[in-house]
């Protein structure tokens, strides 16, 4: 197995960053949607139901598969030998953002489905707010990934 991840590694590096470019996506426009859906929809009957099926498709189509692709293929680089040095620091940070990325995600989902109840009671700031969460998770992954910090 070892010479496997070993041979594939640009492969398995690629697909990874694929993956975490599509998941982001979704991560940075389904908060937007959120924003629009709770100060928009409320004025018309056509909209809600119009923001909840781009929300929906959104969210299983691209958001969770990427969510997936990502964790497996960051498993994968994981299990690679001489990729990951666990005495640094750098490994430890970024696996504990992309714990907190992959909470924000389901989060989102929650607030989907509170959406399609008529439970949603966050206001278009807070979706405003919240929206900076995966910029923050974002910045702190990079840089633990690239400058490595010791």
């Amino acid at each position: 197995m070892t010479e496997f991840f070993l041979s594939a590694y640009p492969w398995i590096k690629s697909l990874h960053v694929i993956s975490v470019i599509a998941w982001m996506a979704g991560l940075f426009y389904l908060p937007r949607l959120f924003v629009y859906h709770a100060e928009k929809a409320r004025d018309s009957d056509e909209l809600g139901p119009l923001f909840e099926l781009m929300e929906v498709r959104l969210f299983r189509a691209i958001m969770n598969p990427a969510m997936i692709a990502t964790w497996v293929f960051g498993l994968m680089l994981v299990f690679t030998p001489g990729i990951v040095d666990w005495g640094a620091i750098w490994p430890w940070t970024k696996a504990l953002a992309v714990i907190a990325m992959t909470w924000f995600h389901h989060w989102l989902g929650k607030q989907r489905k509170a959406f399609v109840s008529g439970n949603q009671n966050l206001s278009g700031r807070s979706f405003r707010m919240m929206n900076e969460v995966p910029t923050v998770l974002l910045i702190i992954i990079v840089f633990s990934v690239i400058a490595r910090p010791m």
